[in-house]
């Protein structure tokens, strides 16, 4: 899989300085961690799960949760489960076929490499679980039998370091007992977090723990909706997490604590964005009309202003400035911005590539080669070690290329 991986080449090739590298679910945690993109959620209850999972594959998704906690009701669980049993089934079964088919065409000389059909194993997502306990992990895990082959782990609802041990023990004792690589998402949402009180003895207590298992720990996520909850809050389509200051600051304080570029971090995903259909709106548009003044780009910025996606935009700049990567994702409009957004530019490419020369190895400071900033090699190289990361899995896209480029290849797919 690779990111706009459905997109047609011929269009990538116009659009990418360096096209996004592949990847497979067997790739290195640190890749993962990066390319796990807008993860998009969807409740484990839905009866053509396997058929929305290969859907929005196919649509660019590379990651996805399937919820078995908040997203469903109590009553619900086990059904949920025995579905997500079954729709496993199901997909590995289509895949199966759909390799054996793929490798009768090569003998046979009908398709190549670049051109095998969409819907083999390779193409599906990053497949994981939202569990609700760490009964549900060991147990599901033995029940999915062969197409655990399929998963690449589990989602950790309300993480402390009391609640996190236990789920992570029992990961690590599905793995042996699979003998399949799994990794833990932490859900980072407890009221113990939001409470000034009790925030640095909890993100402490989070640290030790992921530290301990920090093998099998893929990236940390914020439940930004549970920290409203707690509060009584909740904000609106006009307003970023970053405009509500109780949610602002544990964010910070997470990524203080969590999220360092000193070796004991980890990579922190963004919180979600609720909105995803029209309603009457208070504020002015903050999408700027500069970068859509050309061609048909004016009738994709009133659709997105029109389904609340000018604030989505700008929760993702300021996700990436303030040290967070990827997205959670509730509806799948949300997918295409968040991996438009995510593409490194011409610029910003130019600038790591320049930081990170052998010959720079000593320090000092020089003029970008796009003449308009100063970069510090010592205090940016961390900078432009992660965004060289983030060219591989998500592209550079060519000098004359933006956003709005990118966001409209994505959509139209």
């Amino acid at each position: 899989m690779r990111h706009f991986g459905h997109v047609p080449s011929a269009t990538r090739a116009g659009l990418f300085h360096r096209e996004p590298v592949e990847f497979t679910a067997d790739s290195p945690a640190r890749t993962l961690a990066v390319a796990l993109g807008a993860t998009l959620y969807s409740p484990a209850t839905r009866p053509r799960l396997a058929d929305d999972v290969r859907k929005q594959a196919a649509r660019g998704v590379v990651s996805m949760v399937l919820c078995l906690e908040d997203s469903i009701g109590d009553a619900d669980v086990e059904a949920g489960e025995d579905n997500l049993v079954r729709q496993f089934a199901d997909l590995a079964d289509r895949t199966d076929r759909t390799d054996r088919a793929v490798l009768a065409d090569r003998a046979a000389g009908t398709v190549t490499d670049a051109d095998t059909a969409t819907g083999t194993a390779a193409d599906l997502p990053l497949l994981f679980i939202r569990v609700r306990d760490p009964r549900q992990i060991t147990d599901l895990v033995a029940r999915l039998g062969e197409t655990v082959r399929l998963l690449s782990g589990f989602v950790l609802p309300k993480f402390t370091e009391a609640r996190g041990q236990a789920f992570l023990e029992a990961l690590a004792l599905a793995e042996r007992t699979s003998g399949r690589r799994l990794f833990a998402m932490p859900v980072l949402e407890s009221p113990e977090l939001l409470h000034l009180e009790t925030r640095a003895e909890t993100l402490a207590g989070i640290a030790a723990v992921t530290d301990k298992y920090r093998d099998r720990v893929l990236a940390l996520r914020l439940g930004v909706t549970d920290f409203c909850s707690a509060y009584g809050l909740r904000r609106s389509p006009d307003m970023t997490a970053y405009d509500v200051k109780i949610v602002a600051n544990v964010i910070a304080d997470v990524v203080n604590v969590l999220g360092r570029s000193d070796g004991t971090g980890f990579t922190v995903t963004g919180p979600v964005w609720e909105y995803f259909r029209p309603g009457e709106r208070m504020f002015k548009p903050q999408l700027r009309r500069s970068p859509f003044l050309e061609g048909r780009a004016e009738d994709l910025r009133t659709a997105l202003i029109e389904h609340d996606l000018d604030g989505l935009l700008r929760e993702i700049e300021l996700d990436r400035a303030n040290g967070l990567l990827g997205k959670t994702c509730i509806h799948p409009t949300h997918v295409v911005p968040v991996h438009a957004l995510s593409v490194v530019s011409h610029e910003e490419w130019s600038d790591a590539q320049d930081i990170l020369r052998p010959e720079q190895g000593g320090g000092g400071v020089l003029r970008s080669a796009y003449t308009n900033k100063m970069n510090e090699v010592k205090p940016h190289r961390a900078w432009a070690e992660r965004t060289l990361l983030r060219a591989e899995l998500f592209g550079v896209a060519k000098e004359d290329v933006g956003f709005v480029d990118l966001l409209t290849a994505g959509l139209a797919g």
